[in-house]
């Protein structure tokens, strides 16, 4: 099996987050930067566990610039055999689902495999986009995945239960929680990955559909309020008028 894994950077869940130039452009002076944890532990896992298991390759596509090959680097220490890096900005969500269908047409992948969001934009948009673009099935939100010769099993979430689809290869499918188990790179991972080819490919012509408009943080959250256990009457008076929950 040929296996595509897309993988971005996204800014470490304890980052600091602000913006610069007039609430446009986000501030990436000191945040450190990481692999989208969907992507990571539940697409990029599961696809080297379907690799160990079935054989084949796993390779990774990345839009972005050289500042993002420690994550890629990251990417193959854990498993992956080789990777793809589109050299551009990212821009909006068409634009990159554009360029990952540009390779995933060109390479002939059996599955494209897409974590189920980013933490930083929780779009959302990729992964339907890319199966749009390469006339794909596409499953979303799968929190399991097994492989019978070139048919699939996946189970997603649904709301109050589970749902169990079968599709044949290809596909495109985002991976959401369940799907694997999060893996550490071990030493002898990462040795490897410093020898494994980032092939850096030149982006697709593809303008931007939309633009950023601008950024604002969500209201600071209310000070606390202490109520005495014994004045029932009024928590119940806070709850609600001021909660409006009752």
């Amino acid at each position: 099996m040929k296996l595509l894994v897309c993988v971005s950077k996204t800014p470490d869940t304890t980052a600091k987050i602000s913006f610069n130039a007039e609430n446009t452009e986000f501030n990436a002076q000191g945040v450190t930067f990481i692999m989208n944890p969907y992507d990571e532990w539940y697409a990029l896992v599961r696809a080297v566990e379907l690799k160990e298991k079935h054989g084949g390759t796993v390779t990774l596509v990345n839009v972005g610039g050289a500042d993002n090959d420690a994550v890629i680097r990251k990417g193959l220490a854990i498993g992956a055999d080789d990777a793809i890096r589109v050299d551009m900005p990212s821009g909006s969500s068409l634009n990159v689902a554009k360029q990952i269908a540009a390779v995933a047409k060109d390479g002939g992948y059996d599955i494209v495999f897409c974590g189920k969001e980013t933490i930083d934009y929780n779009g959302s948009e990729i992964g339907g986009m890319v199966a749009e673009l390469c006339d794909l099935p596409f499953i979303s939100y799968a929190s399991s995945l097994e492989m019978d010769g070139t048919n699939a099993t996946i189970a997603r979430d649904i709301e109050g239960g589970k749902e169990v689809v079968e599709v044949a290869t290809p596909f495109v499918v985002s991976a959401a929680k369940g799907m694997a188990e999060q893996r550490i790179p071990n030493m002898r991972g990462i040795m490897q990955a410093r020898r494994k080819p980032i092939k850096v490919v030149p982006a697709v012509d593809a303008a931007n559909a939309s633009t950023i408009v601008g950024y604002e943080m969500p209201p600071a959250k209310a000070e606390c309020k202490m109520i005495d256990p014994e004045n029932m009457e009024e928590l119940v008076r806070l709850l609600h008028e001021e909660a409006k929950v009752i």
